[in-house]
């Protein structure tokens, strides 16, 4: 097997108030491999977004070592960790943020052109991207424009703009109604499948998890294999 892209070793996570430690993570070592896609499961509180905020160097941990292709990112200054997450980990999250201002096209090309990429090749893979996902005749359509599926898929578009090698997902489809969850999945899927993109997403919707590689589920703090 290839080297993992993502590789995190005895990942802690912890939150003090007062006198009180409230641990999350408990030694968390886990490894994703190019073109895996891998569930992420466990109750409200369990640690999920936590894990995927530390995972894609939004969040210092409290304690051990996160590896993005071998190379270890919280030894990194700040100026090159933010270059190394921009090229290397794309972001979808359960609500899409999208920018109102903009319309399909530019809220998916701006992440390109801000990681200096010209603004008609940021264009351009934009469009590849949105008319991948089923979107061709929304692209200048503006957010308030677009369903709330549309929406999201708007935003998976944008988390791969710049080809990045890792996807982390956190309830992509939490904020979604059944029947649009399963289509909006099944795009991103297909999406990441298509790109060779190794994905981590968690999700509360069992449902989901037929599609992915493997599931881990946190309990008390640590991951553990469920198929």
């Amino acid at each position: 097997m290839s080297e993992p892209v993502l590789e995190l070793r005895g990942l802690r996570r912890w939150f003090t108030s007062g006198d009180h430690e409230l641990h999350v993570l408990n030694g968390v070592d886990f490894e994703l491999h190019a073109g895996e896609i891998v569930g992420l499961v466990g109750p409200s509180g369990s640690g999920k977004s936590s894990l995927l905020h530390a995972a894609g160097l939004l969040e210092r941990p409290s304690d051990g070592q996160v590896l993005i292709a071998g190379v270890s990112a919280w030894e990194l200054g700040d100026r090159e960790r933010t270059k190394l997450r921009r090229a290397e980990i794309g972001f979808v999250y359960q609500f899409h943020h999208l920018l109102a201002e903009f319309d399909a096209l530019d809220n998916v090309a701006l992440p390109a052109m801000i990681a200096g990429a010209h603004r008609s090749s940021a264009r351009a893979e934009a469009r590849r991207l949105l008319i991948t996902l089923g979107l061709k005749d929304r692209v200048h359509h503006q957010p308030s424009q677009l369903s709330g599926g549309e929406q999201q898929r708007v935003a998976i578009a944008r988390a791969l703009v710049n080809q990045p090698a890792i996807m982390l997902a956190d309830e992509p489809t939490g904020n979604l109604d059944p029947d649009t969850s399963k289509l909006v999945f099944e795009a991103l899927y297909e999406l990441a499948r298509g790109e060779g993109v190794a994905a981590l997403i968690a999700t509360h919707n069992m449902e989901l998890t037929r599609y992915m590689d493997r599931v881990m589920a946190l309990d008390h703090g640590m991951l553990v294999q469920r198929s």
